[in-house]
């Protein structure tokens, strides 16, 4: 279900009270993952500047080009009453923001900048507002985001059971004789098939490729005895992701130590996901994850954080990784995927998303965490 108008006049309120909060004179956001938590508004950054000016005090407006101000029509802006500040090709759109931002009062003295910003806006920016310090939007919206109303969680449930489709249909594809580019095409076909509006992300990790956490797809053809690392997500049409990684092995394993390794890696799975709890650390739920791989003499074989964050960005904050003292609190969504890595041979990895609840967490994948062993033939 979309937001509603009145979820997004909340962010946009909260969102100017924690720019003030934060001593910044104003928001700059492009079109991005921003826009869209406060506006509605989807779509990518161009060279022609969309830019929506944030104010700590006064109203916010919206800077488009011209022949992009009809496709406003089916968002939420005209119903939230956004004054539009409108340019046409040959104006300059940089200096109009910049003179938007000093009309809210006294000189500005510190701005921030959506982080997705692309480098051209930022330096033109910068240049139109030279007494400005410039940070980054993250500073004040991560912090909202982080939080996911029921509205969000709902969209994130949704997301989840759509990927465990997938994940249920993986016997269809993953068969001995085909290559991870064949399969891999088949997955996303179906990614978008059972709900998604399209394939992020589809990496189909065989043999030895399953020890490289971000491989993709290749020529590799997929034969008796190999342990598959499938890792898949995308976005609803509500912009919400999903992103859910299980292991398959093609009939038993052919390397002797899977069973012992496989093993490690769910308990330490299981013992992360136990410890998130509203007031615990972020550094802790990782601890659980690495500390029994550790123990197993397998330490050096995990070799990423435990999780990141998740939701209009398929990689937000908060991130589940040492040293990251952020107190966790009911809402927030982030992934549990703790891997073993062994170069050369094979690797593997479970992944789920987790939403904080009030006394621990609730798993939004529910496919079958143990080595799923498919036919070999």
């Amino acid at each position: 279900m979309p937001a509603s108008l009145d979820t997004f006049t909340s962010r946009l309120l909260r969102a100017r009270q924690a720019t003030g909060a934060a001593g910044l004179d104003a928001l700059l956001i492009t079109p991005g993952s921003d826009l869209r938590y406060l506006l509605g508004v989807t779509g990518e950054s161009h060279e022609r500047l969309t830019c929506l000016v944030l104010p700590a005090e006064g109203d916010p407006m919206l800077v488009v080009p011209a022949l992009e101000r009809p496709g406003l029509a089916g968002t939420p802006v005209p119903e939230l009453g956004l004054e539009i500040a409108e340019w046409a090709d040959g104006d300059d759109p940089h200096a109009l923001t910049a003179a938007l931002v000093r009309n809210f009062g006294s000189p500005p003295a510190r701005v921030a900048v959506a982080d997705a910003m692309p480098a051209a806006h930022v330096l033109a920016l910068r240049d139109a507002l030279p007494a400005c310090e410039q940070k980054l939007a993250s500073t004040v919206l991560a912090q909202l985001r982080m939080r996911k109303d029921s509205a969000e969680i709902a969209a994130l449930v949704a997301a989840g059971q759509a990927i465990d489709r997938v994940h249920a249909r993986m016997g269809e594809w993953l068969r001995v004789g085909r290559t991870e580019a064949q399969i891999g095409a088949d997955v996303a076909a179906a990614i978008v098939a059972e709900g998604h509006t399209a394939a992020a992300f589809v990496i189909v990790g065989s043999g030895p490729h399953g020890a490289s956490p971000h491989h993709d797809v290749s020529d590799r053809v997929v034969v008796p005895g190999d342990v598959v690392v499938v890792d898949i997500g995308g976005p609803t049409p509500e912009g919400y992701f999903s992103d859910c990684t299980r292991t398959y092995s093609l009939g038993e394993p052919a390397e002797a130590d899977v069973a012992t390794c496989y093993a490690v890696l769910q308990a330490a799975q299981d013992a992360a996901v136990a410890a998130v709890a509203p007031g615990t650390t972020a550094h802790r739920v990782d601890a659980a994850a690495r500390d029994p791989i550790a123990a197993a003499g397998l330490g050096e074989r995990f070799i990423h954080r435990t999780g990141h964050g998740i939701g209009l960005e398929v990689h937000e904050p908060p991130y589940i990784v040492a040293g990251n003292d952020l107190v966790l609190e009911a809402g927030m969504a982030f992934s549990v995927e703790p891997g073993i890595y062994l170069p050369g041979r094979w690797g593997a990895r479970i992944e789920d998303i987790v939403v904080v609840n009030d006394s621990g967490a609730t798993r939004l994948n529910h496919r079958p965490r143990e080595l799923a062993v498919l036919p070999s033939r």
